[in-house]
């Protein structure tokens, strides 16, 4: 197990997301890992009421490839039971090495059971849930939160989040986690690096800093502004798996394995091509992975994978045209023909786009 509090050795890893951060993207990911590199995995987020209750190497959300290591699920929760519950099977039974804690998730379902990003209302509350986590877990634990809302001026922000954040590491946060925006912003406008600056001056525990990380550049940026302990990337991650290799290629990092005799992509052309390869890829990662070892169904695998071009097309230059083609396939074996004729073509990546699908 790697030692959570020096820190991993590589300075990215993917965030936790819903409908994303499976087994099939993070066997993807790790597909481009420097050989040599370790850092930390996410999973979606999981429910705390659900987990007691779920078989997890069945359970889509909570699968995990035979020999995937350094996973770190992020809970959802508010109440003592089963949140201990949850964080006892995750590290007893199911392999975590850390437990991550939701306080970002904006969305409506989420905020009407007090969860996610509701919890950043009430410090008293929010530390409560840290303790009562800590308290369960033989783990180390985390916290992954959103900016502050408005208040009268960015000093009184900055104040607010610094005293609330110090409250979670006061009652046991291992680190933190920040995606510089509010809850009001969800993925619009820019996120606020200078945030993530501020809380790494002001705790004595590692600072994560989550938002606006499309490539390779701005992972480097990021450290170079912030001093941050680490980079997370949600979705140009997943659009762009090999970010991963670009950044080890970068700080003299072995290939991957996978990869040894390859070329690193970085012009529009290569990353076009790479995207091409990394989609076949996944396509037999969630094929192996859902449907062969666990019987999920293979419309339930189609729609993941679906979902997955949904949310990265928007880096291809021609995107919108594979979306549109992937939408016909009615299994998965049409997919890879559908895909494979779109990448006969060339095709170019973007290296940012608007970020707000």
């Amino acid at each position: 197990m790697m030692n959570l509090h020096a820190g991993p050795t590589f300075p990215l890893c993917l965030a936790p997301m819903v409908g994303l951060s499976h087994v099939g993207l993070r066997r993807l990911i790790r597909h481009y890992m420097p050989a040599n590199a370790d850092t930390l995995w996410p999973t979606e987020m999981l429910n705390s009421r659900k987990i007691p209750n779920e078989n997890l190497s069945r359970t889509p959300e909570t699968l995990k490839a035979a020999n995937e290591t350094d996973l770190v699920p992020q809970i959802l929760g508010n109440e003592e039971k089963p949140i201990s519950e949850s964080v006892k099977i995750l590290v007893q039974s199911w392999g975590a090495i850390g437990i991550d804690i939701n306080m970002g998730c904006p969305v409506q379902k989420a905020l009407k059971h007090n969860y996610g990003v509701a919890l950043m209302g009430d410090v008293d509350y929010a530390a409560k849930v840290v303790e009562i986590t800590k308290k369960n877990s033989t783990v180390p634990v985390s916290v992954k939160l959103r900016a502050v809302g408005q208040t009268e001026s960015k000093d009184q922000s900055i104040e607010q989040l610094i005293y609330f954040t110090g409250r979670l590491v006061e009652a046991g946060a291992d680190w933190i986690t920040l995606h510089p925006r509010t809850a009001e912003q969800q993925r619009k406008g820019k996120a606020d690096w200078s945030q993530i600056a501020e809380l790494k001056k002001n705790l004595k525990v590692p600072v994560w800093g989550n938002g606006d990380i499309q490539t390779c550049d701005d992972v480097f940026k990021m450290i170079s502004e912030t001093s941050v302990d680490k980079v997370m990337s949600g979705r140009a991650l997943a659009a762009r798996p090999w970010m991963v290799w670009q950044v080890g290629h970068r700080l003299g990092f072995h290939n991957p394995l996978a990869l040894q005799n390859e070329v690193v992509p970085i012009t529009a052309e290569d990353e076009g091509r790479e995207y091409g390869r990394a989609l076949s890829l996944f396509i037999d990662f969630c094929e192996e992975e859902f449907m062969q070892k666990a019987q999920v169904s293979e419309a339930i695998v189609l729609r993941k994978i679906l979902f997955y071009i949904k949310t990265t097309h928007v880096w291809l230059e021609f995107g919108h045209t594979l979306l549109s083609l992937s939408t016909r396939a009615k299994n998965l074996n049409e997919l890879r023909q559908l895909s494979s004729v779109f990448f006969q073509s060339e095709q170019r990546m973007f290296e940012k786009t608007e970020l707000r699908q």
